[in-house]
């Protein structure tokens, strides 16, 4: 195996209908995609198996050069390749419809279109269905269009150029475009047994375009209704845009990431599937969002926890699959190599197990915020809140996982009482806003107990700085968090003692890691995790040090691609990518610290 032949995530490119996602190669080869939803099993999945993952690419035949963009406002992918014949554009998308939550299209459309000159392009689809493991079967009837079935999926595939079939595995073919012309070509996921003739049609070139032309009308539809003016206005736009990009239309809930098992550390074990619901995570992107005008986003997660917890705190878990689903089963797969030869390849997640404290606070959080947006919570909800904040009560003085999941000893961090308290203070709020009954003596005491805990046994009276967990003196960069729950205020002395603290400890090449080497249990050393940089950055714009602020922002800025996209973790010695990506938690912790900046005052 040769890790050379994987390129680096950051030449990859993120399209997405709000429903599945594909990423798109620099040398347009589609190389992860999972269909008809972010958490399927994988079509196209050379990114973690390049021999036998599955692909789709079309490039030109001739040595070329590339640049590319997404079309303004959108998840549109342009790429332009230059030859010494001619200049050409690939454009790519999911296709998008108003009142696709329900009835998508499900389709992939790839238009080449010519620019200048001529460029002879090569075809090449390798669906690999189930991760790699199921060749598909291929078969063209009389009009041309090939059906690709295997398992529980089915492809159809048109296209303009003529396509013929390999080892009945395969399809490949070849065109030439002129100035002015296009050549389509259609992928639509449906079930085998949809795959018939009489319920399903190839689509014409004009209602192709149609379609291309109403999948950038919704973008952009949707992208006007971002409020935000300020600093750094593209890449809070572009953030907004892939978080909107992560989240499931029909149910509300909204992915970690539309990648599985991208390593953390490189050809280490870190891998994980982030293909999923965090309660935590989902709470953050629609606060981010709401703070830009999407406040229809927090409402349909909102709804999505309440549906998926039953009603019942009780049954409230910290992350789910896009649909609801409780049972994640993590399983290794032994038939993918993995991103340049990092094992094992995991689907599922067993942190649906794990008992992490801080979603409690972060349900209740997000109630209090919906609520001074003008609306309230009914006879049902509130139950839910009540029952939320006393699960909260009872439980806030257990060890726990924390913010990183930590698979090792669990342990009492301070980000996770933090969160209770928060649960128990926005639970009070409510209560008293609201006129609703609730036992406010009992919660108030129960707060009180949180914070002198807090305070007594997470407080390094010696250095004047919180810490990690009880016990454990080390930095966290999660503590850069606790402020924004109103735990401790921005600008009290702790707090600037602590922000200066986890940036002293945890710099790394003017990057933060989440925590020091070897905190955890696992192997290999992982890389920055950005999100955590953009945390600072918002700590010292609120402390009133906006110079800082702006000189830590633009280092955790520098990490993305050339489309604004970011991963999870990044090597500052390689200068590369690592993680899932693109990761939400890294968009909408730039959103926020954008935010800070534009609101903050240089007091430095």
């Amino acid at each position: 195996m040769s890790e050379k032949r994987y390129p680096p995530i950051s030449d990859y490119a993120f399209i997405s209908d709000c429903h599945s996602s594909a990423l798109v190669s620099l040398d347009g080869s589609i190389d992860w995609c999972c269909m008809p939803r972010f958490d399927s099993a994988s079509c196209f999945g050379r990114l973690l198996g390049w021999e036998n993952g599955g692909f789709c690419r079309i490039a030109p035949s001739l040595p070329f050069t590339t640049s590319r963009r997404y079309m303004e406002e959108s998840l549109i992918l342009e790429t332009t390749f230059k030859t010494s014949s001619g200049e050409a554009r690939l454009l790519d998308c999911l296709t998008m419809k108003e009142g696709g939550s329900h009835h998508p299209h499900r389709q992939i459309l790839r238009i080449v279109e010519g620019v200048s000159g001529s460029v002879e392009f090569t075809i090449d689809i390798e669906p690999r269905f189930d991760y790699g493991i199921v060749k598909p079967w291929i078969s063209r009837n009389k009009k041309g269009k090939a059906y690709v079935i295997g398992g529980n999926d089915g492809l159809l595939v048109t296209c303009e150029a003529p396509l013929a079939i390999e080892e009945r595995h395969t399809l490949r073919g070849s065109c030439v475009v002129h100035a002015g012309e296009r050549k389509r070509m259609s992928i639509l996921w449906r079930k085998p047994e949809e795959l018939d003739d009489n319920l399903v049609h190839a689509l014409t070139s004009e209602e192709l375009d149609r379609r291309f032309d109403e999948t950038t009308a919704w973008w952009r539809s949707w992208s006007a209704r971002c409020t935000y003016n300020g600093p750094f206005a593209d890449h809070v736009r572009r953030s907004a845009l892939v978080l909107k990009g992560l989240t499931n239309a029909p149910t509300g809930a909204i992915a970690a990431a539309p990648t599985t098992s991208l390593p953390e550390s490189p050809g280490g074990s870190r891998n994980w599937d982030y293909r999923f619901s965090w309660i935590r995570d989902s709470c953050f992107t629609v606060r981010s969002l709401v703070e830009l005008g999407y406040a229809k986003e927090a409402d349909g997660f909102r709804r999505f926890i309440e549906r998926s917890a039953a009603g019942s705190a009780e049954q409230l878990q910290i992350l789910y699959g896009l649909g609801g689903e409780r049972r994640l089963q993590e399983l290794e797969l032994d038939n993918l190599e993995g991103y340049r030869g990092a094992r094992p390849v995991r689907i599922g997640n067993a942190a649906e197990h794990q008992t992490q404290l801080d979603m409690y606070g972060e349900v209740l959080d997000l109630s209090w915020r919906w609520h001074q947006l003008g609306n309230s919570p009914d006879d049902e909800y509130w139950e839910f809140l009540v029952d939320t904040v006393r699960r909260s009560a009872s439980e806030w003085n257990k060890a726990d996982r924390g913010i990183w999941e930590m698979r090792g000893k669990p342990r009492h961090f301070v980000q996770s009482k933090a969160m209770c308290w928060a649960a128990l203070d926005r639970g009070i709020s409510l209560a008293r806003a609201l006129g609703r009954d609730a036992p406010l003596k009992e919660w108030e005491r129960t707060r009180d107990q949180i914070r002198n805990a807090i305070e007594e046994r997470g407080f390094d009276r010696k250095r004047g700085v919180f810490t990690q967990a009880f016990g454990y003196p080390a930095m966290d960069a999660s503590l850069l968090l606790i402020p924004s729950v109103g735990f401790v205020d921005y600008n009290d002395e702790r707090m600037i003692r602590t922000t200066a603290a986890v940036r002293e400890e945890l710099d790394s090449g003017g990057l933060l890691l989440r925590y020091p080497v070897g905190n955890d249990d696992l192997k290999g050393e992982e890389g920055v995790f950005i999100a955590c940089t953009f945390w600072l950055a918002e700590c010292l714009a609120r402390q009133g040090k906006k110079g800082e602020a702006e000189e830590v922002f633009r280092k955790a800025v520098a990490t993305a691609n050339d489309l604004l996209l970011f991963a999870e973790e990044f090597d500052p010695r390689t200068g590369e990518m690592l993680g899932n990506y693109p990761q939400g938690l890294t968009h909408l912790s730039l959103i926020t610290a954008a935010v800070a900046l534009r609101d903050g005052s240089d007091r430095s």
